[in-house]
């Protein structure tokens, strides 16, 4: 299985972790087939992830969120207030969903033939952003401004359970 981004987006819709291991499939980005080059960088200097701009991946979260968003309250008015949304697949990636209690929303996306990732979810939002970040003291309640998860432990820890335990 082939993890390819991962999010955290808080309570107010603001994208607080995002993390991307391999590049987008080309019809997410709606560009043309070619891989980028991980060594190309933007014009204002920064370090482009995977040869994106940070733009790119600001946008990227934005329309992520709006997806959820919108396909979370089609199932909701569909289905009733029991039935939730836990994932969609397209040709080219799967979308996996989880909400916590608190409204902290994890978003993944794999390949297509990954099975349903809403207990990997779940074990990152227990044993690793509870762990790192919720019951860090230096870290922030909310996120302001898109001030973000900013822990070395979660996100090592986040690295190896990704490439150890779902790879």
């Amino acid at each position: 299985m082939v993890v390819y981004s991962f999010y955290i987006f808080d309570r107010h819709a603001e994208c607080v972790y995002k993390r991307r291991w391999l590049p987008r499939p080309s019809s997410f980005t709606g560009k043309s087939s070619r891989p980028t080059s991980e060594a190309s960088a933007p014009a204002n200097g920064s370090p482009a992830v995977l040869g994106q701009s940070a733009q790119t991946t600001d946008d990227d979260a934005k329309l992520i969120f709006g997806t959820v968003f919108s396909l979370r309250n089609m199932a909701r008015k569909l289905g009733g207030d029991e039935d939730s949304f836990v994932s969609y697949r397209t040709s080219q990636y799967k979308l996996h969903y989880y909400e916590t209690p608190t409204n902290i929303k994890f978003v993944m996306l794999t390949d297509i033939k990954s099975p349903s990732m809403r207990v990997a979810l779940q074990q990152i939002y227990i044993n690793l952003y509870v762990e790192y970040v919720v019951k860090n003291p230096l870290s922030p309640v909310e996120h302001p401004g898109g001030v973000g998860v900013n822990n070395e432990l979660f996100e090592e820890s986040l690295e190896q359970f990704v490439t150890r335990v779902l790879s």
